[in-house]
């Protein structure tokens, strides 16, 4: 595709750290492809520890823009007309930006749906589907659903060009000095990243009295493991456990590759935690109907998870009561191995920005026809 194509990713949070991260990441990857982004959110305040440079406005080729800007007049008048739409993870863009998108242009920009994360066994066949707009300013155009997966026949996962060779020139022996300087040999580092699980006091159990240190995120885990260990009294002493500041995208990275076991939660920390190839436990983003469960289970099932892992997950999720698998040196070593073998998997097919370039690429080839009066 064309250098200083130029690409608006609209995004509504609902959780910060994962849609808006998601969002940051595809926009810093589109920028270093040679690509102009313009991001607008409707609440940007945690890319003030995410990425500093943006919230300072410091960021080449990225601009943030207010999502009450997009339906205003005046400012929208004075913007240059993006070659691509991408509603992220559902949001809608402000009908006001559509009719004058409609009202000023002679084609469609080329408009794409970002759904999100599943591996579930529909996701394939809905990828890459047209979806007709049937009414407002923008009748007759259409939209694109892209599905980012786990699988070829999917939209595939983010992934920096020059990740593994970050990874590889990842000093982690000085990184878990620097964080865990009284861990003893045989001792584990564990990061928890998560909402408030309800077997959070159980694992915090089983780690109390080991060698094993917790790296403990701030925000929601810090205030869930803070509530657990009140409640543990006397025997909180014997945690060996570490409040982290907050971090940028590239800080928290190293923190999964430089730990033994990541707790994560959501979409953006799972490809990471699956990027950084230790074992990991996945919190997945709890639904009022229970959708999460096959979601949960269907990763489980493509990552060929071990029962150990299967058990684990449905505990840590609260699909199921009971104790946590405890988490000795057989148990995560096979956790890794499975790890180790999806990542594999994961290298040899296209990465979701490859294939959504090519995909505008093909229907600007295409052209795009303006809306039906």
């Amino acid at each position: 595709m064309p250098s200083g194509q130029l690409w608006d990713i609209f995004c509504t949070v609902i959780d910060n750290h994962g849609d808006l991260g998601v969002c940051w990441r595809l926009s810093c990857q589109l920028r270093d492809a040679g690509q102009q982004v313009r991001l607008w959110v409707d609440d940007a305040s945690a890319l003030s520890w995410m990425a500093p440079a943006a919230a300072l406005r410091q960021e080449p080729g990225i601009t943030v823009l207010p999502w009450a800007t997009a339906t205003q007049a005046s400012p929208l008048n004075q913007l240059a007309p993006a070659d691509v739409w991408i509603e992220a993870f559902g949001c809608e863009i402000p009908e006001a930006f559509v009719a004058h998108g409609v009202a000023t242009r002679q084609q469609q920009p080329v408009w794409i749906n970002l759904e999100y994360l599943s591996a579930e066994a529909w996701v394939p066949g809905l990828h890459g589907l047209p979806s007709p707009v049937m009414s407002g300013p923008a009748k007759g155009w259409r939209k694109q659903f892209f599905y980012p997966g786990f699988t070829p026949d999917t939209g595939g996962l983010l992934r920096e060009a020059d990740l593994l060779a970050r990874q590889n020139q990842f000093d982690r022996a000085t990184w878990r000095a620097q964080h865990a300087p009284g861990l003893p040999a045989g001792g584990r580092l564990i990061s928890l990243f998560c909402y408030e699980p309800a077997a959070l006091p159980q694992l915090l159990a089983q780690l109390a009295g080991t060698p094993h240190h917790l790296l403990v995120t701030p925000g929601r885990p810090l205030a869930a493991v803070q509530k657990a260990m009140a409640e543990r009294g006397g025997q909180a002493t014997q945690l060996n456990c570490r409040a982290l500041p907050y971090t940028d995208q590239k800080g928290f990275d190293e923190m999964l590759w430089g730990c033994d076991l990541n707790f994560v939660r959501g979409e953006d920390s799972l490809v990471r935690a699956l990027w950084a190839g230790q074992p990991f436990v996945w919190q997945i983003y709890p639904q009022e109907d229970s959708a999460h469960h096959a979601k949960l289970e269907a990763f489980l099932d493509w990552i060929k998870a071990p029962a150990s892992c299967r058990e684990f997950h449905r505990v840590w999720n609260g699909l199921k009561e009971g104790a946590l698998t405890p988490l000795d040196t057989d148990t995560l070593t096979a956790w890794r191995e499975c790890v180790q073998a999806a990542r594999q998997d994961l290298r040899l097919q296209q990465d979701l920005l490859s294939q959504l370039r090519h995909h505008c690429l093909t229907q600007a080839e295409l052209g795009n026809e303006p809306p039906q009066s």
